[in-house]
């Protein structure tokens, strides 16, 4: 990913609007005066990874490259700055993110068309056969020699536990070098030992290309009878004012739906996807075996949080009246699930939903949960309209604000799961 920092005449003679892909597990926080990005013509995403061809598989490195990524050593033929991040972050798809920041002045970009090669390369030390290549090709459209501020790159790569040390060349058509290496480290607390990753320790993977991907299948337990969950989820912003879905605020949600998905004990799942400010069902899957993601991003991009539709701007308590019928029909359908999961950002309403509206639903045989996906849970203690409803349905809450409550939320849940339905099981039998 590329983005130009300059001044607004720069802005002006027509760079585009910033882009980032919905998949991207981070956001780029900056206070800048202007920002534009350059379409990528062929590759618009991460950094690709090489992969070996022939005899024993060994991937092929322009021997030049090689030698600059050997030495080790800094170059800045191409003037250039490079600011990696040493300690990869976990984020909530449990995979470790690790990457870097590039800047290059925009005056040693100027003159006719260029094209930027990034090559980079990660090596377990622990395990240094099994390094892995990544390469990323940006061409540069046609900049001016007076051009002000510096060409802003970014890459990245997905690691398991471990230490790793990477080597980073950037080089121009006009074989211009840029080189750079560091170390980097990914470690869990001693208290998170137990969370499983995605990728083993000294595994080395691109970022994944798409967050709509679909979900490989699970082995499930056949040790009991499966479990049938039904989850209702809001997508929408952090931010409740937000005229926009960013892929911050999905990542959470759709890492929640698949680490439910990969739980071996359920087996059948019902998904309803909302949002709240469109007062809208997005998306519906009834008892099946797998979730399908793809679909359900697809169905993401017909939201338009940046308009209002005035019928919905006249009812006075519009969001209340949806939530209350959406539980109702959702809780008060006939086929009764093992468990009923809500997963939102926090979601204040004017009014809550009434308890004699929930009342009406009588006692529930089946345990209620709400995930409440929350960054910074201490700027809003209080709860939030589904919140308060699934108290008054004597259910439970679980705050997610980092990787590690998703696991632990996740797991307790499926024990409370199974202790409720084992304890129905041994009250119809002494009934007998």
């Amino acid at each position: 990913m590329i983005h130009f920092l300059g001044n607004r005449r720069e802005l002006n003679k027509g760079f585009l609007a910033p882009v980032w892909n919905r998949y991207a597990a981070r956001v780029i926080p900056a206070v800048i005066l202007a920002v534009a990005v350059l379409l990528l013509s062929q590759i618009a995403q991460a950094q690709a990874l090489l992969r070996g061809r022939g005899p024993g598989g060994s991937v092929r490195i322009q021997h030049s490259d090689l030698a600059v990524l050997e030495a080790g050593d800094r170059r800045d033929d191409l003037p250039c700055t490079v600011s990696p991040n040493t300690k990869a972050f976990l984020g909530f798809d449990l995979r470790f993110h690790a990457g870097y920041d590039i800047g290059v002045p925009l005056r040693d970009l100027s003159g006719n068309e260029n094209l930027l090669t990034i090559l980079f390369r990660v090596n377990p030390k622990n395990r240094p056969e099994e390094k892995k290549y990544f390469i990323q090709r940006i061409r540069v459209p046609s900049i001016e020699e007076d051009a002000k501020g510096d060409a802003f790159l970014q890459g990245g790569f997905d690691i398991g536990e471990g230490n790793y040390h990477v080597d980073l060349l950037i080089r121009d058509r006009g074989e211009r070098v840029c080189a750079h290496s560091w170390d980097v480290e990914a470690d869990l607390p001693a208290r998170d030992k137990s969370i499983p990753l995605v990728l083993h320790p000294s595994e080395i993977a691109q970022v994944q290309p798409e967050q709509f991907g679909q979900e490989p299948p699970v082995e499930r337990s056949t040790a009991e009878p499966a479990l049938n969950v039904k989850v209702i989820v809001n997508f929408a912003p952090q931010k409740a004012n937000a005229a926009t879905l960013r892929p911050m605020d999905t990542s959470a949600l759709v890492s929640i739906l698949r680490t439910i998905s990969r739980e071996p004990r359920f087996g059948k799942f019902s998904l309803v996807a909302f949002n709240m400010h469109e007062q809208r069902v997005l998306y519906r899957q009834e008892n099946v075996d797998r979730i399908n993601f793809p679909a359900l991003g697809n169905s993401l991009d017909t939201l338009n949080l940046g308009t209002v539709d005035l019928q919905r701007l006249s009812q006075k308590h519009g969001n209340t009246a949806f939530l209350t019928s959406l539980i109702s029909k959702e809780l008060g359908s006939a086929a009764k699930p093992d468990a009923i999961i809500f997963a939102s950002p926090k979601s204040f309403m004017e009014e809550n939903v009434s308890k004699e509206e929930l009342e009406r639903l009588g006692q529930l045989d089946y345990p209620v949960f709400y995930m409440n996906y929350s960054l910074n849970p201490n700027a809003t203690p209080w709860r939030d309209a589904i919140g308060s409803a699934v108290k008054a349905l004597k259910g439970t809450e679980f705050i997610i604000s980092r990787p590690r409550d998703l696991w632990f939320a996740v797991t307790e849940m499926v024990s409370s799961i199974v202790k409720f339905r084992n304890g129905k099981q041994v009250a119809a039998v002494s009934t007998k």
